[in-house]
């Protein structure tokens, strides 16, 4: 019986790294460094924990000079906030695909390698409410699928094990628009991104869904997963990466999980919580996959973290060693749990 694990991402940067000016041989240190303590972890799947990415939203557009910098405001639980750039004028463009990335990992790295990729619909908030001058939104939205689209083929021409959609704003929309028309729209503008790929591009394709995570607080916990979920199990992917280990009421986020899981799909719960500062034990990791299990069946169901642990470079709320050691609790506990359920 094998239970798949999977991290989502990021790693906390070395403090030398901070700022974002550093030399790039202190860029290929860390993340040799990263996959090396990847690797020792166990983890079956790895990634270069997103080392060089500014953040996991910004490394596409970092550098591109059609923006401004007072674009949409993200605001987090404990006050804090994050804001996005504004799209000053078109058309728009990637400066950089995740590929060019994972080729710079794939020289220190004996294992397979995930690469996540930031949703469509993230990138969509960088359009202003009151237009660009000659270039209509319609326009934008064509140029950000291609580029979306791009950027999934990157990474997989580069020979990524699978690719991560980041869809951290799926739940936070239910704040913006408790009505679901703003989650429906980014449902149907991401989709329009898978469309373009293959079958066999889309088995490789996951999406990840979390309340947001960033120096130890989220932007919308308080969403309930009733009202994110059926809506989220829409998008045409094969594998659902779903925040768990947070939840107050796990059972039922389970239950509402297995009653829209379709056949040929996958969910990846998650078991570590990255904000936690306490490292979950893999007997406390075991028992939460058992729990799952009682709900889903084991052959679609897979474990992973809820977030990950620095999606923002200059994020150092949470240690290296303590992100590491999180990690191997989950691969230990994982296979605690393949263990008894083969018993």
């Amino acid at each position: 019986m094998n239970i798949p694990t999977e991290p989502i991402g990021s790693i906390p940067r070395p403090r030398e790294l901070l700022g974002g000016h550093a030399p790039e041989e202190l860029f290929d240190a860390a993340v040799a460094d990263t996959i090396q303590r990847f690797e020792a972890t166990g983890s079956p799947v790895i990634t270069d924990g997103e080392q060089r990415k500014p953040s996991f939203v910004t490394y596409p557009i970092a550098g591109a000079r059609n923006l401004a910098p007072d674009g949409v405001t993200i605001p987090f639980a404990d006050g804090h906030t994050r804001q996005l750039p504004r799209l000053t004028a078109g058309p728009f463009r990637y400066q950089t695909y995740a590929g060019a990335y994972l080729a710079g990992a794939k020289a220190y790295a004996s294992r397979p390698l995930k690469q996540a990729v930031i949703s469509a619909s993230a990138l969509s908030l960088l359009y202003p409410p009151d237009g660009v001058d000659g270039y209509p939104q319609a326009a934008f939205l064509d140029d950000l699928v291609a580029e979306a689209v791009a950027d999934i083929r990157s990474a997989l021409e580069a020979g990524a094990h699978n690719v991560q959609i980041d869809f951290t704003e799926a739940r936070l929309s239910l704040k913006l628009d408790p009505s679901g028309g703003l989650l429906g729209s980014f449902v149907a503008l991401n989709n329009r991104v898978l469309a373009q790929l293959t079958d066999e591009e889309r088995r490789k394709v996951g999406v990840h869904t979390c309340p947001g995570g960033d120096q130890d607080s989220t932007h919308s916990a308080d969403v309930d997963y009733a009202d994110l979920l059926p809506t989220l199990f829409e998008l045409d992917v094969a594998n659902f990466y779903i925040a768990l280990a947070s939840e107050p009421e796990q059972a039922r986020v389970l239950g509402i999980i297995r009653e829209r899981l379709q056949p040929g799909r996958r969910v990846f719960v998650g078991v570590i919580d990255p904000i936690d500062p306490r490292v979950e034990s893999a007997v406390e990791v075991r028992d939460r996959v058992l729990a799952a299990a009682e709900l889903i069946p084991v052959e679609q169901l897979g474990t992973t973290d809820d977030c990950g642990f620095s999606p923002f470079g200059d994020d150092v709320s949470t240690a290296r060693d303590t992100a590491f050691a999180k990690i191997a609790a989950r691969v230990e506990g994982t296979k605690l749990a393949e263990r008894e359920l083969a018993t």
